[in-house]
């Protein structure tokens, strides 16, 4: 096993990926004696050597969880490597006095891992954010009977089998039929591919000057009405508004009643007359 091992810490399966698999295809597979053996000493005795032989036997599983995630488009040798990662992460938390296989541990770190990095680089646009979604993206895609739409049974049998809605099934099959598409339209396009680019008809109307000066003199002009309005009441009258609707932190009707030493509710008409005649001002301007 020892030669074996060397050979693949050397090797990456970005690099040469068939001579990866061929490595790690001859790494013996430990029997159960000698897994529980080598799992004790990770666990109890923090051996990290023992660590380096349980991901090293484990690695060809990976490979094989990896080659069924192809049919994604995504490079097997990207897949690999999210596995182990998956799996060194599976070794590190594993519990050999819970009476159970490396292996049936390990599967769920291996495919998260491989489930991450295939939703983050499937698509530039996000198709499954929440964990609904991501199960249902998984899903879908090997329940689908073949390239084309769904039909409404269909629909409806993978929703009930999921505990999803309809019209979600509906959705995250629209995600995934969908493309990427470049916002500028290629250097070497023609005139009819660039007439269509989004970027001829995708407007940030929110930087467009002509709007963004429209809506700062409308803020400069409702601002000036109300700093009018506001001149033509008295003293208390600004000040009660200006407590009660001004400031971050509001002042109660009380606490106006005990500095002008009047009633809540003399405030609370003061406030309402004073808010009329702003309404009359700026109305009238």
């Amino acid at each position: 096993m020892g030669t074996s091992l060397q050979v693949v810490e050397h090797l990456s399966p970005g690099r040469d990926l068939d001579a990866y698999v061929a490595n790690v295809s001859t790494i013996p597979i430990l029997n159960a004696d000698e897994e529980k053996e080598l799992a004790e000493r990770l666990f109890f005795e923090n051996d990290l050597e023992a660590a380096r032989q349980l991901v090293m036997s484990h690695m060809r599983f990976v490979v094989h969880i990896a080659r069924s995630y192809q049919g994604y488009g995504l490079p097997l040798g990207d897949l690999i490597q999210e596995g182990n990662v998956g799996l060194m992460k599976a070794v590190k938390r594993f519990d050999p006095t819970m009476g159970v296989r490396l292996v049936s541990f390990a599967v769920h770190w291996i495919k998260a891992e491989m489930h991450e990095f295939i939703l983050k680089n499937w698509r530039i646009v996000k198709v499954a954010t929440t964990k609904a979604q991501r199960k249902l993206f998984f899903n879908l895609r090997s329940q689908k009977k073949g390239l084309g739409w769904m039909n409404n049974d269909e629909v409806n049998a993978i929703a009930e089998d999921l505990g999803v809605d309809a019209a979600t099934v509906r959705q995250m099959e629209g995600r995934m039929a969908s493309t990427d598409m470049a916002f500028d339209a290629p250097a070497d396009a023609d005139d009819d591919a660039a007439a269509v680019a989004p970027a001829l008809y995708l407007e940030d109307h929110s930087a467009d000057p002509a709007l963004m000066l429209e809506h700062q003199n409308w803020e400069d002009n409702t601002q000036q009405q109300l700093a009018n309005a506001m001149s033509e009441l008295d003293e208390r009258a600004r000040d009660i508004l200006a407590q009660r609707w001004l400031v971050e932190e509001k002042a109660t009707l009380h606490e106006l009643a005990a500095k002008y030493e009047v009633s809540a509710e003399r405030i609370r008409q003061i406030e309402k007359n004073a808010m009329k005649k702003l309404k009359n001002s700026i109305m009238i301007a």
